[in-house]
């Protein structure tokens, strides 16, 4: 890395939901700021744990028998194979890592793509 990197400015160039924008990489991870409101799908990544940073709000990860809440500051990780689904009441922001490639439905046929903020 040449320079640090302002998570706050980057979430500040776009407005998608659910849309994450890489922001680095780590080894063959992506480091990835998105902004989320509303649901998601249902899904599981068969090949990978998926890591949640709130950095501002509060989401809540539903799983099929529990719902864990998290805000700022805090994060989960769901375990590969475990079906959940974010949701988030209002606007939050997330950090995300994943493997290069990750697609964010579990599937790449309904991810989005992948785009660099």
């Amino acid at each position: 890395m040449k320079d640090k990197i302002s998570l706050t400015d980057k979430l500040a160039t776009f407005d998608e939901y659910w849309s994450p924008r890489t922001v680095a990489q780590l080894n063959d991870y992506d480091v990835m700021v998105v902004k989320v409101k509303d649901e998601f799908v249902w899904h599981k990544h068969d090949d990978t744990d998926d890591f949640f940073l709130v950095l501002k709000g509060v989401l809540d990860i539903q799983l099929r028998d529990r719902t864990i809440t998290i805000g700022p500051g805090e994060m989960y990780i769901v375990p590969r194979g475990v079906e959940h689904r974010p949701v988030a009441r209002e606007e939050v922001h997330l950090l995300l890592i994943e493997p290069t490639g990750t697609p964010n439905t579990g599937d790449a046929k309904t991810a989005a793509p992948h785009k660099t903020a």
